[in-house]
């Protein structure tokens, strides 16, 4: 009984790090290689959706831009 018993936590903890692993081999989002922000303006957060991709900056600012060409959509002033 202690035999199976630890073959099945071996069992156990390898599909547990193997899960883990797998999960982490995603690449994320695909993303521009390089987007230009507006002078000044440093990223502080970024979001991707379908199609587009915001960056949060530092002067209270949230830029949308399309995910295929990197190109500025919108820009949201926070107040």
């Amino acid at each position: 009984m202690v035999t199976g018993l630890t073959g099945v936590m071996i069992v156990g903890l390898v599909v547990v790090v193997a899960l883990i692993v797998i999960r982490f081999r995603d690449s994320g989002p695909v993303l521009p290689e390089d987007i230009t922000l507006p002078d000044g303006a440093r990223a502080h957060a970024v979001t991707a959706a379908e199609g587009w991709f915001a960056v949060v900056t530092d002067d209270d600012r949230i830029l949308i831009f399309d995910r295929i060409t990197g190109a500025l959509r919108q820009e949201i002033e926070v107040k």
